[in-house]
């Protein structure tokens, strides 16, 4: 059975490290947990802050891969053996059982918007209650409102395993199924008054989505309920001491091996279709917002040469890194591009939509736009928290554009966390320093290619944008490449073909690139080119 366990353990461990670090680091990126009393006493004020404070604390460790794997591993296998020890520990046929909770998170974290504070307030409800087995059942006045302040409505845990353990004491079973929600419903009239009923009963800090609750995060304290129950019987079956129950014992010793093999089996499908909830599109959309943060330009390129899903986001992001190869002009149509918002995106108010935009916005120069698209992400956390990936590139944005109390603001934040930390103390020293702004690689770089005039943002024009971008200075190759796809995506032929010439001479290719001259065979010949990356573009847009 130990055996059993670790093999799980490690299952798991690569599961998240190798199969799906972009859902680890998702859930980082949304949070900007800081060491300060402030952020703590803030976390307490709301029921389920501890579960919550304790689960942020964590997640800003998945921001490493290996180490937010290993956390999740440790988390589900300690679950694991809390449930096994509810459950009294009722015959190795039953220890396959122990994991369905496990399996039941896993699936749960399919959905990118449930948040780490669910299992931390599952495994420290259930440790709760197996410390306090056999303690007076008068102390669950004070224990239950404390465990529902702290960690939320997952004190149900706590109330039925209770129940469970001392099945004689019918006080106590009046008291916890009575008393907590009873609770709730003060805590609703008193501290709770703005949120409304269906959050305060099933959680308010759960998932980044206010009054997301599925039925499988419900069903969780009623399961685990349910095989401690399990376990209980099994053992008073096991310790009966008549001779009829012994004859029966020997009986089912021979079911033993049958029983653990069918209850594993059982397990196994459980996980099966946990592992099947992880949609294939939903998450190769989020790996790629991963590999754009983390600028790794030939991993988008060669999983997108073996899947692309079909989107706009998709597009941009695989143009970004082709960009950033120097390959957009060759390769920009063998790839799947969704239409005229194929290279920038415009603004949609959702977690993600924006991130690759605007980080082609900010290393194409456009640094005000970056900002936006950044400031606007970050405002449409739909929990309120603060995101330490958006936090650090509205202040380098600040930095660039010299707005330096706006940027010490956004910096001072990012000292009071682990991670961004360094990045922060280094930050503040160029703060006001205009020469080391100008002589840094990046920022000073930036301040060379961005508009050198004020203009109104017009997304409708954003090709005329990308070839002003150009003018202003002419080392900024990336405008240029931006600049002639857009006009391609936009059907903007004659102006193709009119600046061809110049983005021949001026974009330093050693020849025409092969997506030019592809483009160029389609204009000159209407189209009549078979097998065309161009020609297939079109039709797609046109229907034709």
């Amino acid at each position: 059975m130990p055996a059993l366990a670790m093999l799980f353990g490690v299952a798991i461990f690569l599961f998240w490290w190798r199969c799906y670090p972009q859902a680890l680091s998702y859930r980082e990126q949304y949070q900007l947990f800081l060491f300060t009393p402030d952020y703590f006493f803030n976390a307490l004020s709301i029921a389920g802050g501890l579960a919550d404070y304790l689960g942020e604390f964590l997640t800003q460790f998945f921001i490493l891969p290996w180490a937010g794997a290993l956390i999740v591993a440790v988390t589900l296998l300690t679950l694991q053996s809390l449930v096994w020890r509810s459950m009294n520990a009722g015959g190795a046929a039953l220890f396959p059982l122990s994991f369905i909770p496990s399996l039941m998170l896993i699936w749960l974290a399919s959905d990118e918007s449930m948040l780490f504070s669910l299992p931390v307030a599952i495994v420290l409800t259930m440790a709760v209650a197996l410390l306090m087995r056999g303690h007076c059942a008068w102390a669950d006045i004070i224990v239950i409102p404390a465990l529902y302040w702290l960690m939320g409505p997952m004190a149900w845990t706590y109330v039925l395993l209770r129940n469970v353990f001392d099945v004689k004491n019918k006080r106590l079973v009046l008291l916890g199924l009575l008393y907590l929600p009873l609770i709730q419903l003060i805590a609703l009239h008193t501290l709770l008054q703005q949120w409304p009923l269906q959050a305060v009963m099933l959680g308010l800090n759960y998932s980044m989505v206010p009054l997301h609750h599925p039925a499988v995060m419900i069903a969780l304290p009623f399961v685990i309920a349910l095989l401690a129950a399990i376990g209980a019987w099994a053992e008073r079956r096991n310790n009966h001491p008549s001779a009829t129950a012994k004859a029966s014992q020997a009986r089912g010793s021979k079911l033993r091996v049958p029983a653990f093999l069918l209850s594993l089996a059982a397990c196994i499908m459980l996980g099966i279709i946990g592992v099947k909830a992880y949609d294939k599109d939903r998450y190769e959309l989020i790996m790629q917002d991963y590999l754009v943060r983390w600028e790794r330009w030939d991993d988008i390129i060669r999983r997108a040469e073996r899947y692309q899903v079909r989107t706009p986001f998709s597009s941009v992001c695989i143009n970004l890194a082709l960009s950033q190869q120097r390959q957009l002009a060759d390769r920009m149509f063998d790839f799947y591009q969704s239409g005229t918002d194929a290279l920038i995106m415009p603004r949609v108010r959702d977690l993600t939509s924006m991130l690759p935009t605007a980080e082609a916005y900010w290393r194409l120069g456009m640094v005000n736009a970056a900002q936006r698209y950044m400031f606007d992400t970050q405002e449409s956390i739909l929990n309120g928290k603060k995101s330490g990936r958006c936090t650090r590139r509205i202040a380098e944005c600040m930095l660039v554009n010299g707005h330096y109390k706006a940027a010490a603001k956004q910096i001072s934040w990012l000292k009071k966390s682990l991670f961004y930390r360094p990045w922060a103390e280094e930050a503040e020293r160029l703060l006001g320093n205009e020469a080391a702004i100008n002589a840094h690689p990046v920022y000073g770089r930036l301040r060379q290619l961005r508009y050198k005039k004020n203009y109104l943002f017009s997304y409708d024009e954003i090709d005329k944008m990308l070839g002003l971008l150009y003018v202003n200075n002419n080392d900024n190759l990336m405008a240029l490449d931006y600049f002639m796809g857009q006009l391609l995506l936009k059907g903007q032929l004659q102006a193709f073909m009119q600046y061809l010439p110049m983005a021949q001479q001026q974009g330093g290719y050693r020849r025409m690139p092969l997506g030019y001259q592809d483009a160029m065979y389609c204009i000159q010949r209407n189209g009549a080119v078979q097998g065309s990356p161009y020609r297939e573009y079109v039709r797609q847009q046109t229907g034709q």
